[in-house]
């Protein structure tokens, strides 16, 4: 396909430490998580039967300082990923697959979920796309609502998901799974939002814009890197593709596109200060009221 991938980050040199706190007999709920996961988890979902498959870097030597449970450490971008959706939804099964090898994306038996915190970057005359199998099946199963996709919408500090950015530069994944009924763009908050002190959109964030279809698929969440010391869009996908399988550890009949339109159904937007559309799309993600209803459609 001839385009360079891009992993979805932004550097720190924040040196603050996570804090954590335990839930008596079961996982730690960390200070960096929404406490709303905290509650799905006592009512018995962590995303027991669900994978999730992160797509990303596991094989490079480029290592990422960060700070997820306690202890700073350095990893490759993938190995966070993983670890983070992980710690949001812990009886998921998790599977990896690195993304510069372009192999087909296979889905395991039962509700799948892929995590996209990487782009695919090319000047944006660059026009149609070849795409590898990686890419061509991941857009095929977003299409087709076989796997719930959740795609870090990018770290150029504004730019509308689907256009080009100020270098002229566009992510053609990005552009490539709008309209696809079980893909969900994740913009990123500095901090998980609550009505008291509504979070504002991290400035690196990438946004909606005036786009319809993209605002309908568009959430964002907090990413609270002045805990973890990682920061971008990367670090707010795998908080989506957490919930999901939280959602349908739940509902267990529901199909990705069910569980898809749950979440974007029930994001708020009086925990988003200066909420707009245009901006933020559907609004932040919430699990408690994804998992509030005794069934969906």
């Amino acid at each position: 396909m001839g385009m360079p991938s891009t992993l979805l980050i932004a550097v720190t040199a924040l040196l603050t430490a996570s804090q954590a706190y335990s839930q008596a007999s079961g996982p730690t709920v960390y200070s960096w998580m929404s406490q709303e996961v905290g509650d799905a988890w006592r009512k018995g979902y962590q995303g027991k039967g669900v994978s999730i498959t992160v797509v990303d870097d596991f094989t490079s030597n480029s290592g990422l300082y960060g700070n997820l449970t306690g202890t700073k450490e350095a990893r490759r971008h993938g190995d966070w990923t993983l670890r983070e959706a992980r710690l949001i939804a812990p009886q998921a099964s998790m599977r990896s697959q690195d993304f510069s090898l372009g192999n087909a994306v296979s889905l395991a038996r039962g509700f799948n979920v892929l995590n996209l915190s990487y782009g695919m970057m090319a000047p944006a005359s660059s026009g149609a796309v070849n795409w590898a199998r990686q890419e061509s099946t991941i857009i095929s199963y977003a299409r087709n609502g076989q796997a719930v996709i959740a795609k870090a919408a990018g770290n150029d500090n504004g730019t509308a998901v689907g256009q080009p950015n100020t270098s002229g530069q566009m992510d053609y994944l990005n552009r490539d799974l709008i309209g696809a009924q079980s893909a969900i763009f994740v913009g990123a908050l500095n901090t998980n939002g609550t009505t008291a002190a509504p979070a504002s959109l991290a400035s690196y964030s990438n946004i909606a814009g005036s786009n319809s279809t993209v605002q309908k698929h568009f959430l964002v969440v907090g990413v609270e890197g002045h805990k973890t010391l990682l920061y971008g869009t990367s670090f707010a996908a795998p908080i989506v593709s957490g919930y999901a399988a939280i959602l349908n550890s739940k509902f267990t009949r529901a199909n990705p596109t069910q569980i898809t339109n749950q979440l974007l159904n029930t994001a708020r937007t009086d925990t988003v200060f200066g909420y707009s559309p245009g901006l933020h799309g559907r609004g932040e993600a919430s699990i408690t009221r994804a998992l509030a209803p005794v069934s969906i459609k």
